[in-house]
């Protein structure tokens, strides 16, 4: 905007309904001595939620409504005088204006859409969905080829998230492309200045991956064992980054690591940073760049469970304590011995725009930095004060009485003029201007009635002499606005005898960062003004290079004689892998010029690499990995393979890759390998993926055990419904689809804590235990896992009978478990009723399929193991008097309005008294010779395609049903297995009124998993 206008908006939060209910929109055009009320233009009932300016163009102005109320933006092109109204059919959370092009608008909505506008707002088109918040940004000048193009972080229909980029009128998703070839992590991309950044975890490691002016991606890489949990990029000024990383044994600090130009190869800087949450959860690094001198940083370490306050003067190459002031505020002086005793300073930036922070330092006014510490020995944070250093850190001060408080400190004009207000909750009237960095302070009234003060808005252009205080008369009062104008303090322009000169230096030593630099500022107490055309002039000359402009390469560490020397960890001929014989590379001395660092002469020529001929090597430490680290990989599914080789000449070394499955691909070099290698198989099982790499040196071999898995959708337990103690039973898990691959299964009885672990879907077991039992089975493939219980009924004997019912039952079975088990609930409930004898006697499971059929489970009271023999004589009983009920047709149930049910016996018994001891042999002969005559009558049954009177055999056909099989355990484990393989004729088995009941096992017919 114009130097004089001032847009403000206000909103009025209601606490009670937790939403912004009013808001207001004020401007002034005489920067800000009045301001008018602009309600008017932009709809009396409009809320607004945010004012933004367009950085290329101040006189266009947007506003968004309240995306509660509505939605829809106002638009300017005056300066906020007038606006237009836009309906929009998407709500907004954020904007991002292009750095060039005045008219080009991202908006990002509410339901995670990304739409681009070329004509400032008014026309919308939808970009890309299921975009990442904060994860979008622009083209940068100079590196990307299409000024409209954006990068951005999306989740596509794989499910999984891809750096993607596309021009804003072009983002079909023919026209969308994808940088890095592979999914990352969510909320990992950052494109800043010359690199983009992106994070890949692997086998549950974090990979960072960084493009350097839009190369091809390469893996970044810290030392082997730093094993980061998080990253943050702190900085990518000067072709350099600068990033804080957690590794594995550290919590709440960070070590800093700086890169070479290409941001791949990192170095230590300074180990155990503070770290600290911000209001929004988000992580703050106590690491601090002082503006206007390259190279000077502040940091806060912890050291045996202190924090103190370091300062480097070349990128972290060297790091020192702070020297505390040598006089106190009453110039008494300080007694503060290094390195027991230093400065301790507060580094957090303020997250609100409206106050200073902790510390301040300006681009125009370098070397002057103010900052809230203590003295002692660690960082404190009660009994602070405010410290100024007028020489980039060399020496400090505390600033003069007035300042035994927290105050905010704000740089003006040029940043010749320091004001200081106090930081408090109480009202204030005054605030505090000095023209000597600090030295002095003049104390100026800047309202007659104390004021709450909320904040204070500096304009952000560097020649500021007006500030503008806003805040409260009192709690409950309306906002009050008041224009401080500094510009009658000033008593003339300064002139050339008002200046003086600084030479930068650490400690004495002029050279910093490989040059000698004197700056211009102002002589302290020169009340004049720099005014616009004020030009901080520096003299500036290279130095000759010395060991302080020299940092360890990477694999490199610095010992106590100050030499570099390579790591446990580290090959230096590790680094010529990607040059061929015949070429030369760039052999390291163990040393790297610091980034940025302008030394001539000197150590440069013994400390810079060397250029030398690529050696031969053969292949050494080849390694698969697939690109999500998983050893597990879906059917039909790509799977991607990484090969690495630590050693070897890659563009003279074949590779050649089997999958396993009969299919093998080679390769005359690495370079089509580079992004992963993709094969799909088409059926499930465990394959054995073995890298073979040659060269005329030698060779090496890698294997990798995949395990190829259709994914299961559904189990279910096939166990008995009643069991006797202490004898085997059989329980399967019967899994959908049945041709998944590997499975893994767990299974869990009774109470027990501990699973036992199969690769089989069949297990025995042995209850010892009468009563209810609890079988537990969770299968497990791949990422999947699915669960099934069932209860199982374990007696020392009982007796059972087949059921079967009226036809009518037929018409209304829907041949699903939830309805067997409802249905077999009214039937107890019918034999409790009709013959009084005690429900924990009986059980009733319905069988599957059609004809509806079921059996009745007749079992002793509790507790009666000690009085066996009367036991049985009073089951007998009871089954006598079960089966006249039976005969009689006295049980009988309602299945709905007009549908009665009758409940009969099945002539055929299968399973008479069952007991564990032997004493029942000749029972188990005679029914097994029962059970095997039948088996013939049913084939007999099935190939004449005749039926019998009384005699239901059922079968377990069931054609896109579930599987389910529910029955007891027969005394003889000889009994007769009646499969569907018996049957030759498949046509037979269509036959649905005829079904055989298995005793034992049953193969389950279930759904497979095909690949295309």
């Amino acid at each position: 905007m114009g130097k004089r206008v001032i847009l403000i908006l206000t909103k009025l939060y209601d606490f009670n309904l937790g939403s912004v209910t009013e808001s207001s929109l004020w401007r002034s055009t005489d920067y800000g001595t009045t301001y008018e009320k602009l309600n008017d233009k932009v709809g009396l009932k409009t809320v607004l939620s945010y004012l933004y300016v367009s950085p290329t163009n101040k006189r266009k102005i947007m506003l968004l409504s309240d995306p509660e109320i509505e939605s829809s933006i106002l638009i300017s092109s005056d300066e906020g005088a007038t606006y237009q109204k836009y309906r929009l059919n998407f709500y907004i959370q954020s904007l991002l204006f292009h750095p060039k092009q005045e008219e080009w608008i991202l908006a990002y909505s509410l339901d995670q859409k990304l739409y681009s506008s070329m004509d400032f707002g008014r026309k919308w088109q939808l970009m890309q969905e299921r975009v990442t918040p904060n994860r979008f940004y622009w083209s940068v000048t100079g590196l990307d080829k299409e000024p409209d193009l954006v990068h951005m972080e999306a989740r596509t229909a794989d499910g999984h998230t891809h750096y993607l980029t596309c021009r804003i009128q072009e983002c079909s998703e023919t026209k969308r492309s994808g940088p890095f070839s592979r999914s990352i992590d969510i909320s990992s991309l950052v494109v800043q200045d010359e690199y983009i950044f992106i994070q890949v975890t692997a086998g549950g490691r974090a990979n960072y991956y960084v493009s350097y002016r839009r190369e091809p991606f390469a893996q970044i890489k810290l030392p082997k064992y730093s094993l980061p949990k998080d990253m943050h990029i702190i900085s990518t000024d000067e072709n350099q980054v600068f990033a804080a990383v957690q590794e594995w044994n550290q919590n709440d600090t960070y070590n800093l690591y700086i890169s070479d130009t290409r941001g791949v190869y990192f170095t230590l800087a300074l180990e155990n940073v503070k770290s600290s949450r911000g209001l929004e959860g988000n992580i703050i690094i106590d690491l601090y760049e002082v503006a206007g001198i390259k190279g000077i940083f502040l940091a806060n370490r912890k050291i045996d469970d202190q924090i103190k306050t370091f300062i480097t003067y070349n990128k972290g190459r060297d790091w020192r304590l702070l020297q505390a002031p040598d006089t106190d505020l009453r110039g008494n002086p300080v007694v503060c011995q290094l390195p027991f005793c230093s400065l301790h300073l507060h580094l957090q930036l303020s997250e609100n725009p409206y106050t200073s922070g902790s510390i301040s330092s300006k681009e125009t006014a370098p070397g002057l930095l103010v900052a809230t510490g203590n003295i002692g020995s660690e960082l404190s944070y009660t009994d602070v004060g405010v410290f100024i250093s007028p020489d980039g850190g060399n020496s400090w001060r505390q600033v003069c009485f007035i300042f035994e408080e927290e105050y905010n400190v704000w740089f003006l004009d040029w940043g010749g003029t320091l004001v200081a207000m106090k930081h408090t909750s109480v009202p204030i009237r005054h605030m505090w201007v000095s023209f000597d960095e600090g030295r002095s302070w003049s104390k100026y009234s800047f309202t007659s009635t104390p004021l709450f003060v909320d904040g204070s808005l500096v304009d952000p252009g560097i020649e500021t002499q007006i500030m503008t205080v806003f805040g409260h008369f009192s709690l409950r009062s309306e906002w009050q606005l008041v224009k401080v104008d500094y510009r009658s303090i000033f008593s003339r322009r300064c002139n050339k005898d008002d200046y003086q000169t600084w030479h930068l230096h650490n400690q004495g030593e002029p050279c910093v960062m490989g040059e000698r630099k004197i700056y211009k500022k102002r002589k302290p107490g020169a009340q004049c003004s720099l005014g616009r055309d004020y030009s901080q002039t520096v003299v500036s000359e290279p130095c000759v290079c010395g060991q302080g402009d020299f940092e360890c390469d990477y694999g490199y560490e610095r010992r106590s004689n100050n030499q570099c020397v390579p790591a446990f960890w580290f090959s230096p001929s590790s680094l010529s892998k990607d040059c061929s014989i015949g070429q030369s590379y760039l052999n390291s001395t163990g040393y790297r010029r610091i980034v940025s660092n302008n030394c001539t002469d000197g150590l440069r020529e013994k400390y810079m690499a060397k250029m030398e001929k690529c050696p031969g090597k053969a292949p050494r430490g080849l390694q698969i990995i697939t690109t999500d680290g998983k050893l597990v990989t879906e059917q039909g599914h790509n799977a991607t393979f990484i090969i690495l080789m630590e050693e070897g000449d890659l563009q003279r070394t074949n590779i050649q890759l089997d999958f396993g499955d009969g299919i093998a691909v080679s390769y005359a070099n690495f370079s089509p390998v580079e992004d992963g290698i993709r094969h799909v198989y088409k059926s499930a099982g465990i394959f054995q993926v073995t890298a073979y790499a040659e060269n005329s040196l030698g060779s090496d071999t890698a294997v990798l055990f995949l395990h190829v898995v259709c994914p299961v959708e559904h189990v279910h337990l096939s166990v008995p419904f009643v069991a006797i103690r202490n004898k085997d039973i059989n329980i399967t898990a019967v899994v959908w689809p049945s041709q998944a691959g590997t499975l893994t299964y767990f299974w869990w009885f009774g109470n027990s804590t501990k699973p036992l672990i199969t690769l089989e879907s069949s297990i025995s077991y042995i209850f010892t235990v009468e009563g209810m039992n609890t079988v537990t089975v969770q299968v497990a493939a791949g990422n999947i896992l699915i669960q099934d219980t069932k209860e199982i009924a374990v007696h020392e004997y009982f007796q059972s009978q087949l059921l079967s019912f009226s036809p009518n039952l037929d018409y209304h079975n829907p041949d699903i478990p939830e309805w067997r088990q409802d249905i077999g609930k009214v039937i107890k409930r019918a034999l409790v009723q009709v013959t009084g004898i005690p429900d924990e006697q009986i059980l009733v499971a319905v069988f599957p399929g059609l004809p509806t059929s079921a059996e009745l489970f007749i079992l002793p009271h509790k507790n009666t193991t000690e009085r066996r023999k009367s036991s049985e004589d009073d089951l007998e009983q009871v089954v006598e008097v079960l089966f006249n009920a039976l005969n009689q047709n006295l049980v009988q149930f309602e299945l709905k309005p007009g549908v009665e049910v009758i409940v009969y016996v099945t002539q055929l018994t299968l399973a008479p008294l069952v007991d564990s001891s032997t004493g029942h042999s000749s029972s188990a002969m005679l029914m097994l010779l029962s059970v095997v005559f039948v088996g013939l009558a049913v084939f007999l049954i099935y190939k004449f395609k005749r039926k019998i009177p009384w005699i239901n055999i059922y079968a377990q056909v069931q054609h896109d049903k579930e599987q389910e099989m529910i029955g007891s355990v027969s005394q003889s484990e000889n009994a007769p297995k009646i499969t569907l393989s018996e049957f030759t004729d498949p046509e037979e088995l269509m036959d649905k009124e005829l079904d055989t009941r298995v005793m034992g096992e049953r193969q389950p017919s279930a759904g497979a998993c095909f690949a295309v």
